[in-house]
């Protein structure tokens, strides 16, 4: 590990508010003082969460440290007791900006909640649980470097020190924390007796001092030997939150205490859950063929958040998943039913995300698919986004997004391929000029290998944000612009050969590069794609005046016959700057 220079420790002050709020807790923590393991763990838990969305889109962030883990290290011997996780860290600015602040993770609610009675002990709903620390001592510490992740240490008093033990560890994990979805770690001790001889114990000063060669001696000894035991202490991993998820146990054999315990962990309420209602997600009932009624539809949305939250049953519960596709007509079909319908040779798993069936199904980045006889997956649903994002592939096979870039069947002929190099050659120059009028609206514009009808389509890089995802994100209100701008990546416009609009813009452009009805069509056909594709236009005005204009000069219907608002209409030429970008990144 390289060497890291210490730096001198630099004091923050807490707001006055922070204060006050500490000086409540120390004097309501007394009765549950056992609750700041559940909140560490629950801390580490939303780390890992957000380490794991951050790698969905850039691997390299789990390069340094692939396992996403909680830790607990109980030291006897120091009386510390440590919480480490894999997780995504703090920078400085972060500590500063989110602890010791009023206007920070809910403070200014849990003071006022605390004040009119609340319980302390749900200290987690308002963000605030870090703070429950203050009951513990805590002293600076300077360690050797951690790497990616977090790690709390806290330094105990003589009459906490049951918190070193084993079996009280376990019981809080158990008691608070048993449906964190990342595997928690107690470092325990182990002790072994081993019988050893006591020439064994001699033999360091039997090398030091020299063989000495006395047969008679060692012959008269050997019945002499005697045996001793000594005690060799061990330390080792060892998973402690392996119980089965309330979800996959059936209903009979949960305790009432288990189910409150789920619900609290889960909303972090302080008051007991009204009802229990168990939706029962057989494999009969998904296995059925009927038309899918209302319930079954919540059943399969509950079923794929859960898919999101419990990675140790997730390929189990893959098999549970249902969708429409374009072999499924008004039924549902599982992904090991999938799997048996794929053509000959076909390698990989083909899918859609969309805002609805009708949405998608008509696709124009289904039409190549659809000719050459695959079948493609429609997910539908909100979730199915989320979901999708943990199941890179199935049975071997890899999921494919249609609507992002990579898409490559594989079974073209070679006469077939030797067609697309000529075309894609021909075509060159006008990609060129397409990108040129388009400018920072797309990363490039190549020959599509997708669309075989409509004139153009617009897809995202691999890692980027889909169409759909994009829309969900965009409703999102307190959704981060920064990782919106990144994730909402270039696009890349693909145009179909074959089209006969296409072909003709080929033509004029080629007959001459600066005519305006070039430009013009061009611009046209990328707002079209856009919404063909399932974006939004950032200007629907802009758009709507390109159409107008157009259908001016269908029904050649001169520009001075019009009123005067529309002698204030830009000219369509001058409609392609930077000033009108629809649809940019």
């Amino acid at each position: 590990m390289a060497h890291v220079a210490m730096v001198e420790p630099e004091t923050f002050a807490f707001q006055a508010e922070i204060n006050q709020l500490l000086s409540l807790i120390i004097n309501t923590f007394y009765c549950n003082k056992e609750i700041f393991l559940r909140e560490l763990i629950s801390n580490s838990s939303d780390a890992l969460d957000k380490i794991r969305f951050e790698s969905l889109t850039d691997k390299s962030k789990l390069d340094a440290q692939p396992e996403l883990f909680i830790r607990i290290v109980p030291d006897k011997v120091n009386k510390t007791l440590s919480i480490i996780d894999s997780g995504v860290g703090m920078t400085k600015a972060d500590l500063v900006n989110s602890l010791g602040t009023i206007a920070r993770s809910g403070t200014k609610e849990f003071m006022e909640a605390l004040q009119a009675g609340a319980d302390v002990s749900m200290i987690g709903q308002f963000g605030v649980g870090f703070y429950s620390l203050t009951w513990w001592p805590r002293r600076d510490v300077n360690g050797e470097p951690l790497g990616r992740g977090t790690k709390v240490t806290l330094f105990l008093k003589e009459d906490q020190l049951e918190y070193l033990e084993e079996r009280k560890l376990k019981d809080l994990v158990k008691k608070y924390s048993e449906f964190i979805s990342y595997p928690i770690y107690l470092l325990t001790e182990k002790t072994t007796e081993k019988e050893i001889s006591d020439d064994e114990d001699e033999e360091t000063k039997k090398e030091e001092e020299g063989d000495v060669e006395e047969v008679d001696e060692e012959k008269e000894n050997e019945t002499k030997k005697k045996k001793k035991k000594i005690k060799e202490v061990s330390h080792e991993w060892q998973l402690i939150n392996k119980q089965k998820p309330v979800w996959l146990r059936k209903p009979e054999e949960v305790t009432k205490e288990e189910y409150a315990s789920f619900y609290k962990s889960l909303t972090n309420d302080w008051e007991d859950h009204l009802a229990v209602s168990a939706l029962r997600c057989s494999m009969k009932l998904l296995r059925t063929k009927r038309t899918t009624t209302s319930s079954m539809k919540l059943s399969l949305r509950t079923l794929n958040w859960v898919f999101t939250k419990d990675s140790q049953n997730r390929a189990k519960l893959a098999d549970l998943l249902r969708y429409y596709s374009t072999k499924s007509g008004d039924e549902m079909t599982s992904l090991k039913d999938y799997v048996t319908r794929m053509k000959k040779g076909q390698q990989d798993i083909y899918y859609i995300t969309g805002e609805s069936k009708k949405a998608v199904e008509n696709s124009p980045f289904l039409e190549k698919l659809k000719r050459k006889g695959y079948e493609v997956l429609f997910m539908v649903d909100a979730i199915d986004e989320y979901a999708i994002g943990q199941l890179k592939e199935y049975a071997g096979k890899k999921l494919v997004s249609t609507a992002k870039e990579g898409l490559n069947l594989k079974d073209d002929s070679e006469e077939e391929k030797r067609k697309k190099e000529e075309k894609k050659k021909s075509f060159e120059s006008l990609c060129k000029l397409v990108k040129d009028i388009l400018g920072d609206r797309v990363e490039k514009v190549v020959v599509s290998d997708r669309i075989v009808e409509s004139p153009c389509c617009l897809v995202t890089g691999e890692y980027a944000w889909t169409a759909n995802m994009e829309r969900i994100m965009k409703a999102q209100a307190l959704r981060d612009s920064a990782m919106s701008a990144y994730m909402s990546s270039k696009k890349t416009m693909e145009i179909n050969p074959d089209n006969g609009i296409i072909e003709e813009l080929r033509k004029r452009a080629e007959a001459d590069k600066n005519d305006k009805s070039v430009k013009d069509l061009v611009l046209l056909l990328y707002e079209t794609a856009l919404l063909t594709s399932g974006f939004s236009l950032d200007d629907p005005n802009t758009f709507a005046s390109r159409i107008h204009r157009m259908l001016k000069l269908g029904l050649s219907i001169e520009e001075e016959e019009t009123g005067g608002d529309e002698a204030e209409m830009p000219q369509l030429e001058e409609e392609g700057n930077e000033e009108s970008k629809n649809g940019g990144s």
